[in-house]
């Protein structure tokens, strides 16, 4: 199965990889930037570097080293039955109106949005374990359901989006001077008092705010869950404002993927696929042994050599545009006198399945005629402790469970329905049969190469009840944990990091916003440089 069509890359990166670097390498004028990662940071990175450079007359080379044969990070678009007509999100599935720097890219790259609902209307319902305690219907006009709102929760869910409104408003200070660019993120957040809300629970801080009641309960909270896999108790208030700022949500029709492909494409980078960066070094420079240089070697997969490789390019900037205690980078002492934080990552099981069965009624405690909700996030029930970790799902036992797209079934032409499920451990085939309601058998999925199996994807098959499979295991974020302090975007004289600020928040435009900020203070700080002379200018002296 491929997560992305590498068809659709090639016409965007066919010119990238042609273009030659030598002549630039010897040019002393030209800044050698390295970018490990083609996330949403990485490409954020390249896209606005190149931008600045333009702008400021400064001449930058960059290159991408990414580890996996797509760019987009953990944006991932996955086909139903490998068909491209199909194609349904893996990883991060929306923004909003608020992420002004993924909507401009949008505009400036003529990228068509979508709504980024389910294919049918149905109803949503928040479910703690034993019983709905919410529902909604998609198909009631709007103000029917704000009613609905307000006549079971009171006045709650307004001032809640009041708080929400003001806190992302604040947030958003960081996009404009004198807040961006930032060398500190912990300064900037002390300076916008938003280490008020980071410092706090989502729980306390809506407390403060004479918020805590059912409402928090069941809507803020399911919401916590099904964007950061955490409960109110474990989580910090500004994670939980974002996690309830949905409005305007859209996403990228063919995947969002396709934004950060198009960032890579105008930035002009050469790009290294399939690449896993294994050291950063430093050495004094060729022509000025007053300077220093980085030099990065290379493992690329499928290559005969199985030793990393010094890439032949030595760098002015590196910046590593990836979870650092993921990426298996070693580095000598004097790369990074600023060591970077190991912080605790979530681990989430998304998993996509197709089939032609609904969700049960029985699985949920309805009548057997009941209508089940298409979209079920869930809570704590009202014995439930309020947990971290997988624990933290409650009698529940998962975050979300969506129906998200309807299609039809190649081998029967039948329309069948691709769920989506969060959970914070592997989904089992017991669970499946009890949420669908028919039996689902232990080997769902079996090997290819047994005598019984049938036409696959990647050594392996699914049956009936289950048309299709997709299971995945994510680190998508950090525990977003109550702080003050977060690892601040320079770890060392031209090395620069992006991922500090996924504990503070975690998004694709935040992620975005810190590649943005990282090539600006790399811009800022070559206008800052003196100016070498070119050779020739040098030899009319």
């Amino acid at each position: 199965m491929h997560l992305l069509r590498p068809s659709r890359f090639t016409c965007l990166l066919l010119h990238l990889t042609a273009v030659a670097r030598v002549d630039a390498a010897v040019n002393q004028n030209v800044k050698q930037v390295a970018i490990i990662g083609a996330g949403a940071a990485g490409s954020s990175t390249a896209y606005h570097l190149h931008k600045y450079a333009k702008e400021e007359g400064v001449d930058v080379n960059i290159t991408i080293f990414e580890k996996t044969s797509h760019i987009g990070g953990r944006t991932l678009t996955v086909d139903v039955y490998d068909d491209p007509h199909q194609p349904v999100e893996l990883g991060a599935s929306i923004f909003v109106e608020a992420n002004h720097i993924l909507y401009d890219a949008c505009k400036e790259f003529d990228l068509p949005l979508k709504n980024p609902g389910a294919d049918e209307d149905g109803l949503l319902g928040i479910w703690d374990g034993r019983n709905f305690v919410y529902t909604q219907d998609s198909a009631s006009w709007g103000w029917w359901n704000i009613a609905k709102l307000l006549w079971k929760y009171g006045s709650a869910p307004y001032y809640t989006h009041r708080l929400v409104q003001d806190t992302v408003a604040t947030f958003l200070k960081l996009y404009e001077a004198p807040y961006f660019p930032f060398r500190s993120l912990s300064t900037r957040a002390y300076e916008l008092g938003l280490v008020k809300i980071t410092g706090s629970t989502g729980e306390q801080f809506l407390e403060e705010n004479k918020l805590n009641g059912p409402f928090a309960h069941d809507i803020v909270q399911a919401s916590t869950r099904v964007n950061y896999a955490s409960n109110l108790a474990h989580i910090h208030g500004l994670g939980t404002m974002v996690a309830m700022a949905p409005e305007g949500a859209v996403a990228v029709d063919g995947g969002n993927w396709r934004i950060f492909s198009r960032m890579v494409a105008e930035s002009h980078a050469y790009v290294s696929l399939n690449s896993t960066v294994s050291s950063i070094s430093k050495e004094p420079s060729a022509t000025d042994p007053e300077t220093t240089k980085y030099r990065i070697k290379v493992q690329t997969s499928g290559s005969t050599n199985t030793e990393a490789e010094t890439h032949p390019v030595a760098f002015d900037d590196v910046v590593i545009a990836t979870p650092y205690q993921f990426s298996g980078i070693t580095h000598d002492e004097n790369v990074m006198p600023h060591p970077v934080d190991t912080i605790p990552y979530v681990t989430l099981h998304v998993t996509l399945f197709a089939s032609p069965f609904r969700f049960s009624p029985a699985f949920f405690n309805l009548e057997p005629a009941s209508e089940v909700p298409i979209s079920v996030l869930t809570t704590l029930g009202k014995d439930d402790e309020a947990k971290a970790g997988p624990s933290g799902a409650g009698s529940a036992g998962f975050f979300s469970a969506t129906l998200v797209k309807v299609v039809t079934n190649p081998k029967t032409q039948n329309t069948e329905y691709v769920y989506k499920i969060f959970s914070p451990d592997k989904v089992t085939p017991d669970f499946l049969s009890l949420l669908l309601g028919v039996q689902v058998p232990e080997t769902f999925t079996r090997s290819t190469t047994s005598p019984d199996s049938r036409d696959g994807d990647e050594g392996w098959t699914v049956v009936d009840p289950i048309s299709w499979y997709h299971p995945t295991v994510f680190h998508p974020y950090p525990q977003k944990l109550p702080r003050v302090t977060f690892q601040d975007p320079i770890l060392g004289d031209g090395l620069y990091y992006t991922s500090g600020i996924e504990s503070f928040i975690s998004t694709m435009e935040t992620s975005a916003l810190m590649g943005k900020n990282v090539a600006r203070l790399i811009a800022d700080d070559y206008l800052e440089a003196p100016v070498v002379q070119k050779v020739d200018e040098m030899e009319e002296l």
